[in-house]
């Protein structure tokens, strides 16, 4: 199984946002709104949007809102 993590962080490196699922369209679809939902001057402030996978329900972040 793949779960896919996305995560909207600050430049200190906390996690802001953060969904996983286990479709990887959806996950890529959340990923470009992730992406769009920065601000220009945060992206300068050096926030940014990631997208990882995980193997396991186990990894994925305990505050994350989880999509089956």
């Amino acid at each position: 199984m793949t779960i896919w993590i996305n995560e909207q962080l600050d430049p200190s490196g906390m996690v802001h946002a953060c969904i996983a699922c286990c479709d990887e369209q959806a996950a890529q679809d959340c990923h470009a709104s992730f992406l769009q939902n920065l601000t220009p001057q945060q992206q300068a402030d050096g926030w940014t949007a990631q997208m990882r996978t995980v193997a396991s329900w186990d990894d994925v972040p305990v505050n994350s809102l989880k999509l089956a």
